[in-house]
């Protein structure tokens, strides 16, 4: 069975890993501050059924496959650039228009625009779909990013000690990312909340949507370019 050592040793790893702000940081702060509680805690626990799932496939095995076929990689890794930059587009773009329709100063048609590209956000809440959305989204985009799968098949096999069952150990040391990265999740998302009023300002949900949009295809890109 594995060592309190050693699971200690990889919380810290994960642990650093979760504080690093990323991909998962920027989604669940931007969904947490317009106010989208039910559906920040889909992203979050989408994408730590994504880490699970690299898990539970990095116990068995299945992520070396993927890491050593080049053509299995390569397909995964733009598959998930082209999910991102996607994602990232349909946040900044409407961003940028609502930025041009108020230099414009097209006061009235411009307000239109915002309340149009509110009903219609990938991110507006509604009463049954809110938190399946965005857990749907956050499972999505950790599946696509190969470079969790490439982290798992890195590290977990030095935790997994030699006899000990591959599977629950590997769920067991995967349980422990989810419970750090979903104890960060709260944090991010009681900062967020604390925030709402100054964030869903129209002046600084156009800043905060240039910025996530601008950080999530950048991340597409880099997954592109395979840096």
């Amino acid at each position: 069975m594995i060592t309190l050592s050693a699971l200690g040793s990889f919380a810290l790893i994960v642990g650093l890993l979760t504080l690093t702000p990323g991909l998962d940081t920027a989604l669940i702060l931007r969904t947490a501050a317009f106010g989208h509680r039910r559906r920040a805690w889909g992203v979050v626990l989408g994408i730590q059924t994504g880490t699970l799932v690299w898990g539970v496939l990095s116990s068995l095995g299945i992520t070396a496959l993927l890491t050593a076929s080049h053509l299995a990689y390569t397909i995964l890794r733009w598959a998930g650039a082209a999910y991102l930059v996607w994602m990232g587009g349909r946040i900044l773009i409407p961003a940028l228009r609502r930025r041009a329709g108020a230099e414009s100063g097209a006061a009235g048609p411009a307000r239109n625009a915002d309340d149009a590209s509110d009903a219609g956000d990938a991110d507006a809440p509604d009463a049954t779909g809110g938190f399946r959305a965005g857990w749907r989204r956050g499972t999505v985009t950790n599946l696509l990013n190969p470079k969790m799968g490439a982290f798992y098949v890195a590290v977990l096999p030095q935790f997994i000690p030699a006899g000990a069952p591959h599977v629950a150990t590997g769920t067991l040391l995967a349980g422990v990312h989810v419970v750090l990265a979903s104890l960060w999740a709260a944090v991010l998302i009681a900062f967020a909340r604390a925030l709402r009023t100054t964030l869903r300002k129209p002046s600084a949900r156009r800043v905060l949507d240039r910025i996530t949009g601008t950080v999530i295809a950048a991340f597409g890109v880099r997954l592109a370019l395979g840096d």
